[in-house]
């Protein structure tokens, strides 16, 4: 099977969204641009890293005097339907160009066989024949507007117990901290 490579230099739109409410949350990240949209599929916990290791990337670029980062506004649109999910992420990868100061993030789907997890050469553009790939490659303002929007979808969800920090049900949970009492 050949893979299908999806390349969005400087998107109109990159974001992260979900479908559902919390605690039942399905997470997607969709890049767009001029009227084409891919979504793909990916985990809480990968979309959160990404976020958070793309925010300290940028830091250590702007402390560096790489970038300076200007304010990013935050796009709060839903998802652009219909919602057609190409792939569940596996893998994500980030890049830092510092001679173009561009951002790169790289997602790959989930794999059958464990032969498939070599990376790509981002530097000659080749990708592994048989393997999918977004590719977003976002300018550093483009990139801190995707963190904080991230930041702020992770934040919508269900809020955490103040004792144990794990994920507050409407009914509350049974708390390992607090014996197993209900809170």
């Amino acid at each position: 099977m050949t893979g299908r490579v999806f390349l969005f230099d400087q998107p109109d739109r990159f974001v992260t969204g979900t479908v559902g409410g919390p605690g039942q949350r399905a997470f997607y990240l969709q890049a767009s641009k001029a009227g084409a949209v891919i979504t793909v599929g990916v985990e809480k916990t990968q979309v959160a890293a990404l976020a958070q290791r793309l925010g300290e990337l940028l830091f250590a670029a702007a402390a560096a005097g790489l970038v300076e980062l200007d304010e990013a506004g935050i796009d709060q649109r839903p998802l652009e339907e219909p919602l057609v999910k190409v792939f569940q992420v596996g893998s994500l990868a980030i890049g830092w160009d510092p001679e173009s100061t561009r951002v790169t993030i790289e997602a790959r789907p989930l794999s059958d066989s464990p032969d498939t997890t070599e990376p790509s050469d981002t530097e000659s553009g080749s990708v592994p024949a048989d393997v999918d790939l977004l590719r977003v490659e976002m300018t550093p303002v483009q990139a801190r507007s995707f963190a904080e929007q991230t930041a702020t979808v992770i934040a919508a969800g269900r809020p955490a117990c103040p004792f144990c920090g794990q994920p507050l049900e409407p009914t509350g949970h049974f708390c390992p901290r607090t014996n197993g009492q209900l809170n």
